[in-house]
């Protein structure tokens, strides 16, 4: 097999190592959270690992899952996140694209939608989280170790407590318009 072939397969089977390490994890999140898996925007080539929407209905969350080298940290150098010695910003950068195109496409604010991105295997430092800026992105994108993922989420405004009726419509509208990504277009 070519060798770009092949490191383009266990790119893919990291990636969907991580998603289902991610999805796993959400399981275990408060009750009343909304949670959709391996989504797509209408007219666009990239999936979207997992679109949460939290109790309170005040957004969204468009999370992107990783599986990066466990013997390397994962830290923001010169602000770009790196693994180890390597440059994974564009990551950084691609799920604030999604986020932007998910909004564009639910038809609400930017402001409304918080892309994250999780990180297994390597530790994220220092202490599990980094607030990355990206430009084009008013908001800040969320780096965060998968041992903090539940915390930081319950944690959020909203992320506890009862079924907000704007949570209901926010997650109906995302199941009508963001597909299966399987599916056709």
């Amino acid at each position: 097999m070519d060798r770009r072939l092949e490191a383009a397969a266990i790119r893919r089977d990291h990636g969907r190592l991580g998603e289902e390490w991610t999805a796993a994890l959400l399981t275990r999140l408060p009750d009343g959270w909304t949670v959709l898996h391996d989504l797509r925007v209408p007219g666009r080539c990239f999936n979207l690992d997992h679109v949460l929407i939290p109790p309170s209905g005040a957004g969204l969350i468009v999370l992107d899952s990783k599986k990066w080298h466990a013997q390397r940290s994962t830290t923001l150098v010169r602000g770009r996140v790196y693994c180890g010695q390597e440059d994974r910003h564009v990551q950084v950068e691609k799920v604030a694209g999604y986020a932007s195109a998910v909004a564009r496409a639910l038809g609400v604010p930017a402001s409304m939608v918080m892309p994250m991105l999780v990180v297994h295997g390597s530790p994220v430092a220092p202490g599990g989280r980094l607030d990355v800026s990206v430009p084009g992105w008013e908001r800040m994108v969320h780096v965060l170790g998968a041992d903090r993922l539940l915390d930081v989420l319950a944690g959020m405004p909203g992320g506890r407590g009862p079924v907000q009726p704007n949570a209901l419509v926010l997650a109906a509208r995302a199941r009508r318009v963001l597909p299966d990504y399987g599916s056709a277009a």
